[in-house]
């Protein structure tokens, strides 16, 4: 069932600051930013250092549940500091029941358990892995082709029990349907046998922000390829826990999950999709 949310739009554009600091994008929970500082000024969020590329350009996103302001520093060449707090907007969270899973796989036992939790232990390593070239500038396009059927952020009902929240959207379609690397990057994993994710596949785009693409029915690619914006890097499937076809497409800036459809709003796609020669498909409104 395909949930209809409404949103807000918090765009700032780059004039609401001084020129040492321009930053603009959705300052939402689940949102991101996209800030650029001159060249040699260093960047800190809430307290923690931000990578910049050669001519200063940063991003930074928010967790679901953040409810602190985003707070930037920043330390200009000439060793003056500017800070800029941002207020991070509320957002209200649909509930979603999906019914028809593997019981397993909602109540695991000793066994299952134990592989998922290496499982985990391995996205997390993935998670804190970064390339240094400013991949995600080619912006972000829809992977797959199909029908809206979960979105980021609803609380998740499983076989009736309360779950953690649905952090990615899902893309319901056939079996077999092209999944595409939805921007520039290099395959960080590309793993067949996860317990709950099923047949999965991370693509680094540099600076920490990552896109995954979980449940394929195959994948096309393999660790450390680079990969275009466009190319097929596996097929929609129901591999993990999953009660029928489609992929479940999240975005990640190391540790923090971001809302796909508001990072394809904040980067659109700017090249033409590479395979086929078709433009680059703009994000799905809810």
């Amino acid at each position: 069932m395909r949930v209809l949310f409404a949103v807000l739009l918090f765009l700032l554009p780059a004039s609401a600051f001084a020129a040492d600091l321009e930053i603009e994008g959705r300052f939402e929970q689940g949102g991101l930013a996209i800030g650029t500082v001159p060249m040699g000024a260093t960047v800190s969020y809430n307290g923690k250092p931000v990578q910049t590329t050669y001519v200063g350009r940063f991003v930074v996103g928010f967790e679901r549940d953040m409810t602190v302001p985003a707070k930037f520093d920043v330390k200009l060449p000439d060793g003056r500091v500017e800070s800029r707090t941002i207020q991070i907007q509320p957002r209200q969270w649909p509930t979603e029941k999906v019914t028809g899973l593997p019981p397993k796989l909602v109540k695991p036992d000793k066994k299952t358990q134990t592989k998922i939790d290496a499982d985990n232990k391995l996205m997390a390593a993935v998670r804190q892995r970064t390339e240094s070239v400013p991949f995600f500038e080619t912006g972000f396009m829809v992977p797959a082709e199909g029908k809206i059927s979960g979105v980021f952020g609803s609380q998740r009902v499983l076989n009736g029990q309360p779950r953690d929240p649905h952090l990615g959207l899902d893309i319901a379609g056939p079996v077999g349907t092209p999944v595409r690397a939805s921007a520039d990057g290099v395959v960080s994993l590309a793993q067949k046998d996860m317990v709950l994710t099923g047949q999965t596949v991370v693509i680094e785009h540099g600076f920490g922000l990552d896109t995954v693409y979980i449940h394929m029915n195959a994948i096309r690619v393999k660790d450390g390829q680079s990969v275009k914006q466009g190319d097929i890097i596996g097929e929609i499937g129901k591999s993990g826990r999953a009660n029928g076809p489609h992929l479940h497409f999240g975005v990640m800036w190391f540790d923090v999950r971001l809302d796909p459809q508001v990072v394809m709003a904040v980067l659109p796609p700017r090249l033409v999709a590479s395979g086929d020669g078709k433009p680059a498909d703009a994000a799905p409104s809810n």
